[in-house]
Order: structure tokens, then C-alpha cells, then sequence
């Protein structure tokens, strides 16, 4: 059975123009946790702690995922894209060669969610850029003793969820009432983490606060147990990619050299490859 060799709480940043958030992955885990290379977790009931959203601002070489649990968030982008997520749905946005857009909260009772940075390799950082809303009738559920598994991407126990174009990514929601306790089988070399978006559970034998990621060494299974009246853990496998990152705000290559072409295209007005002008 896997075992968790790194343990990692967020600390509240703010980005965007004014969003406050819980940055728990981030520049200093991208060794540990590859291929992920961000992962923002949003958890609010006051509207003023978002609602200022993310303007247009640029992205290059990265896959970025936002899922809400709770609440609403509306997208555009420079691909001609307009499309609002809801609770339970999903945004998977492909950067690719170069991509500008947009993202608002809406207001609402409660916002929670979190957003994934998945890095691209090499060989796709100038791909197409593409976007996808993945909405509650494309997200199978799978019932389980004590609770429920939401496949928002890959597939688990025969139930196919979205299918990357990129690097596989199986991505779970797990829903588990206070006692109850679920064992998934794991291939042997996946990049697996697990987040514990609301609610305590144990991992491994190990117990993990609320809001906590976990990064677990190879295995062929994983156990996590509800400690909390009513939890929630996003479970994340992939492959590693074990390829250099050079890693510049938005934008994310593979040498110092493509960073620095990527910004000078910023400049001049030539980042996007694809879709209508960034202008």
C-alpha cells in the first residue's frame, strides 16, 4: 500500500485583482507533486473575498482545471469561449501555444472549489489551446459503502469521466460520511495525491487535517477514512513527467530561453497563435 511522503497546508494569498485564496502547491512543491503545479483551494461566504475575479491575463505551456463544489464561476477567453461552470462542474481550459482570458465568482452562499495547474510536457506546450466545461450530465457517480465517487476526469470502477488530450488524469471527488472507509486500487508508477477539501480523513494510516494535500509514494493502493461528519477528498493520479520547468507567473516552459521568448511575444503582440487577437 502507498504511503504519504510529503504533507502540505496552504497559506491564504491573495491574486487576481483582490481574490483571496488558500495557495497550497505552488513553485516550492514542483519536484514532490509532478505534474501538478499549482493547486488553489477557494473556500468563502463573503462574496467580497472574490468577486473581483481574475481579468484578462495570459497563459502558455499549462492545463488549468477548477472545480466547484460550491458556488459559480463564469469564463471567457481569446478563443471566443463564454461558459459558466456551476456546483459539482467542472472548467478544464488547454493553454497550449497561448491563451488570454478571464474568470468571476459569482456571488453565492458559499464558494468553495479549487483550481489545478497540470503541467504540459515538452512535446505539447505549443499545442492548441482548447476549453471544455464539464457539466453535472457528463460526471458519472459511483456508490460506495458510506458515500459516493465523482469521476470528474478518467475512470474509476468502469465509469469513464472526461479524457485528457495530454498526460492521462484519473480525478475524483470522494464523498465519504464520518466512519466510513474506501480502498482504491492504484497503478504501481501514477503520480498520485490526494486533497482533503472539507473535513478531516485519515490516509494511510495517517491523520489529515481539512485543506491539507498529501503526496504519496508508489503502491498499488490507498486507503482514506472520514473522520469528519461529512467529507471530501479530490484524489489527483497522473504520470510524472520528470522534465526541466522554468516557471514565470502565468507561464510555464521548459527553459529560461522559451520563458523569455514567451514574454518578448507578450510585448510585441504575438502570443496568441490561435483564435482572435489578444488585443
Amino acid at each position: 500500500m502507498r504511503t504519504i511522503i510529503k504533507k502540505v497546508q496552504g497559506y491564504h494569498a491573495i491574486d487576481g485583482a483582490g481574490v483571496h485564496l488558500v495557495r497550497v502547491l505552488g513553485a516550492d512543491t514542483v519536484k514532490e507533486f509532478d505534474p501538478i503545479l499549482m493547486l488553489d483551494s477557494f473556500d468563502s461566504t463573503n462574496p467580497e473575498d472574490y468577486k473581483a475575479g481574475f481579468p484578462m491575463h495570459p497563459h502558455r505551456g499549462i492545463e488549468t482545471i477548477s472545480y466547484m463544489s460550491k458556488g459559480w464561476i463564469s469564463h471567457r477567453d481569446s478563443l471566443g469561449n463564454a461558459a459558466s461552470i456551476g456546483e459539482g462542474e467542472v472548467q478544464w481550459m488547454n493553454s497550449g501555444s497561448g491563451i488570454i482570458h478571464e474568470e468571476f465568482p459569482n456571488a453565492h452562499d458559499r464558494l468553495l472549489g479549487v483550481q489545478l495547474w497540470l503541467n504540459l510536457p515538452a512535446r505539447d506546450k505549443m499545442s492548441t489551446p482548447t476549453y471544455h466545461s464539464i457539466t453535472n450530465t457528463q460526471i458519472a457517480e459511483v456508490a460506495v459503502q458510506g458515500g459516493k465517487v465523482r469521476v470528474l476526469a478518467g475512470s474509476f470502477e468502469g465509469k469513464q469521466g472526461h479524457q485528457s488530450e495530454h498526460l492521462p488524469l484519473d480525478y475524483y471527488d470522494i464523498q465519504l460520511d464520518k466512519g466510513a472507509e474506501l480502498t482504491i486500487a492504484t497503478p504501481q508508477d501514477d503520480s498520485l495525491m490526494l486533497f482533503t477539501l472539507l473535513g478531516d480523513a485519515t490516509i494511510s494510516g495517517e491523520y489529515i487535517d481539512e485543506k491539507t494535500a498529501v503526496k504519496l509514494s508508489a503502491g498499488d493502493g490507498v486507503t482514506i477514512r472520514a473522520e469528519s461528519d461529512r467529507v471530501q477528498v479530490l484524489y489527483i493520479a497522473s504520470k510524472a513527467l520528470k522534465e526541466p520547468v522554468a516557471w514565470a507567473g502565468p507561464i510555464v516552459m521548459n527553459t529560461s530561453v522559451e520563458l523569455e521568448h514567451a514574454f518578448d511575444e507578450l510585448e510585441q503582440g504575438s502570443f496568441i497563435k490561435e483564435g482572435l487577437s489578444e488585443k
